[in-house]
């Protein structure tokens, strides 16, 4: 019983509630980044590049079978192993995208945020017993 009751503190913490969320918002942003670069970036990129597609540039490792498509999906369905760099830099290029926005993300929320004032530090509170010593001494002293 003592693991499930840990778990479950574990569990509804607000941490992990909120990290729950971010993870889930998170794919959903992915996909819409996959998308921007996918279907605008890497247009332009590879018509500034001479019309070049990075999705077609891989090196068949393998001899693929006759009568086989020359595309990274036939191959790869095949079974013919394929080096598709051209995969990698897409992925690199959406992967430096994604870091940028998060970037800029945090540091506007970084800038939205005001700073806290620093809590009043408020004198202690003496104990009684301490109070009395004084006193004690004090009168002595006399």
């Amino acid at each position: 019983m003592g693991m499930l009751q840990e778990f479950k503190e574990f569990a509804v913490k607000g941490n992990v509630i909120d990290l729950a969320v971010g993870v889930i918002i998170g794919g959903a942003f992915g996909k819409i980044v996959d998308s921007v670069v996918g279907d605008l970036i890497m247009p332009v990129v590879g018509t500034v590049f001479g019309k070049l597609d990075f999705s077609s540039m891989f090196v068949v490792l393998g001899t693929p079978p006759a009568g086989t498509a020359m595309t990274v999906a036939d191959l790869k369905k095949a079974g013919v192993p394929v080096f598709a760099y051209g995969n990698f830099i897409t992925v690199a290029v959406n992967f430096a995208i994604l870091a940028f926005i998060i970037f800029m993300m945090v540091k506007q929320i970084n800038r939205f945020k005001k700073d806290a004032p620093a809590p009043a530090v408020a004198e202690p509170v003496t104990p009684e017993d301490i109070l009395l010593l004084r006193q004690i001494r004090d009168s002595l002293n006399k």
